[in-house]
């Protein structure tokens, strides 16, 4: 049999038929009767503890309290109380309100200082990805100054090969390159004398003073003096 109410429920079992039908008469009044006798337990127990306790920490310990003074008070009605447990935890008005603020702020904190944790991871990994950053520009800077070194160096030997097979066509492949890049713009102007060695090759492919003067052939006659 049970006894019920909106909060408890208790289990119990009637171990004295003759005291039971004396001193309670029926199973709806000993309902009644143990349901004032397990709320007055109840308060008696639970007024002692926390919330927490109630729902999480010491559920099965404080119902085997409030089932040890529920069947002790239970002895004189005939009836040996087996279980006692709480279907729902209900506070007062004001407590829940407490209750409902303690959760809440609890929850606002735990939200806080996720937060603070994922911006401290976050400056973290940016912090290390600037560095690998900056650590990986410079390392291809430097690869890239080793490799313009190397191109420079080759480009030097393979002009001190040519210039030592030919030097009178590296020359000139020198004087070619400087007015390519003297004379690309559009309004250049050099205030050189013509014979200035700059422009030794506009006199001849030679580079060499009078080049570019053709010598008289054989059968020509030489043009008389004036």
């Amino acid at each position: 049999m049970e006894a019920r109410d909106e909060v408890p429920r208790a289990r119990y079992r009637i171990k004295d038929a003759l005291r039971f039908y004396q001193s309670v008469g029926s199973i709806q009044a000993a309902n009644l009767q143990l349901t004032t006798l397990l709320n007055a337990a109840l308060r008696r127990v639970l007024g002692e503890v926390t919330f927490i306790q109630v729902v999480r920490d010491e559920r099965e310990a404080l119902m085997g309290r409030i089932r040890d003074q529920l069947d002790h008070e239970a002895d004189g009605y005939g009836i040996q109380v087996v279980d006692v447990r709480i279907r729902r935890a209900d506070l007062p008005e004001q407590n829940s309100q407490a209750v409902y603020q303690r959760m809440q702020t609890e929850r606002q904190r735990e939200a806080a200082e996720f937060r603070a944790q994922g911006g401290q991871k976050a400056q973290e990994i940016r912090a290390n990805a600037d560095r690998e950053a900056t650590v990986i520009v410079a390392e291809a800077n430097s690869k890239a100054e080793q490799i313009r070194g190397e191109g420079d160096a080759e480009r030097n030997r393979l002009f001190a090969e040519a210039y030592s097979k030919d030097p009178d066509f590296f020359a000139f492949y020198r004087s070619m390159t400087a007015y390519e890049t003297g004379l690309k713009g559009a309004d250049t102007r050099f205030l050189l004398k013509p014979e200035s060695d700059f422009f030794r090759f506009f006199g001849g492919p030679s580079g060499k003073p009078g080049a570019a003067a053709a010598a008289p052939t054989s059968g020509q006659a030489a043009a008389p003096k004036p």
